[in-house]
């Protein structure tokens, strides 16, 4: 039966993909989105003219709303039969939280909140949002699981990433509403943000420039292709737990300068390395236990990172007209 599933950030890197797939399948597609000005949003704008190319885009349906302005975003509610919401909508990225750290109480606090007022006010009561790995903050015991204490952030990123999970969990408990948290880690793949390490090094190596490489090289990553993230997605959308929080990964750590030399080989140019220390807000390795997810989705991630990186490379090359 065709259900109408509510995106928002659906111009972003992960919304993009899941509106792809819930629509190859037939669902109805609400994608919220205010195409800010964090990265270029010509990017986004290419992705929604991908989703509008879709055989099924007469399912299709894009609003420019900012989920941080509630009046706006209640109209779309009172207009539609919502039957779930996925939250992708988030002011990314751990180091923009050093300079600009109320554009990420605006959308991840503020927007997070009217999408639960929304939900518990017209009756929608199932939810899927996306967290982070970077709630894991400053544990040193790996692989990351989700009974692990995640009290100690290192970003506030990170911290409002938790305090999604908290205010998910009040709505849950007060109002009913089933809501489930996607870990995300380290999610690479074509149309991906130009501020994460893919998309960066690759436009810096076309270029001639040099790389940062933080940390010396010596940071580790359970670096997880999108298509693999999407499957857990779309799996959490059709599951119905009443409170839960997965981690979705690969469930491998790979060491950066693996992560760079399959990009090297990828795009057949050598990086210039510029070897960094550490920054503030990073932590040096993420590794995640995806046991439950497995089990309780059915996940089942199998992209490898050389694999993954080769199909970006090819998106890129065609994308950038390299």
């Amino acid at each position: 039966m065709q259900k109408t599933i509510l995106i928002t950030g659906g111009a972003g890197f992960i919304g993009f993909f899941v509106a792809k797939e819930l629509l190859a399948r037939g669902d109805k597609v609400i994608i919220v989105d205010n195409i800010n000005d964090y990265y270029d949003p010509q990017l986004k704008l290419d992705r929604l003219k991908e989703l509008k190319k879709h055989p099924q885009a007469n399912n299709l349906q894009i609003e420019k709303v900012d989920i941080a302005e509630y009046g706006e975003l209640e109209k779309i509610f009172k207009n539609n039969k919502i039957d779930k919401v996925f939250n992708s909508a988030a002011q990314a990225g751990v180091r923009y939280s050093l300079e600009n750290p109320f554009s990420y109480q605006r959308t991840n606090l503020l927007g997070f909140l009217n999408i639960l007022e929304l939900m518990r006010h017209y009756e929608i009561k199932d939810l899927v949002y996306a967290s982070s790995s970077s709630v894991y903050g400053a544990n040193t015991k790996t692989p990351f699981s989700e009974q692990d204490k995640t009290d100690k952030p290192v970003s506030l990123y990170a911290a409002t990433k938790k305090s999604n999970e908290l205010l998910a969990y009040s709505y849950h408990h007060l109002f009913g509403i089933n809501a489930t948290g996607l870990r995300f880690f380290t999610v690479y793949g074509p149309w991906s943000r130009p501020d994460m390490a893919m998309l960066k090094f690759a436009l810096k190596m076309a270029k001639g420039e040099e790389i940062d490489i933080y940390n010396e090289g010596k940071m580790k990553r359970d670096f997880t292709y999108i298509d693999d993230i999407v499957q857990g997605v779309v799996r959490a959308i059709d599951k119905s737990y009443p409170f839960e929080v997965f981690n979705l990964a690969y469930g491998q750590t790979v060491e950066l300068l693996r992560y760079v030399d399959a990009l090297e080989k990828a795009l057949g140019i050598e990086a210039k390395k510029n070897m960094m220390p550490m920054q503030a807000g990073d932590v040096k390795q993420t590794d995640a236990d995806i046991s439950k997810a497995k089990k309780m989705l059915n996940f089942n991630p199998h992209t490898s990172v050389e694999e993954g990186v080769g199909k970006f490379a090819e998106w890129f090359k065609e994308y950038y007209k390299m």
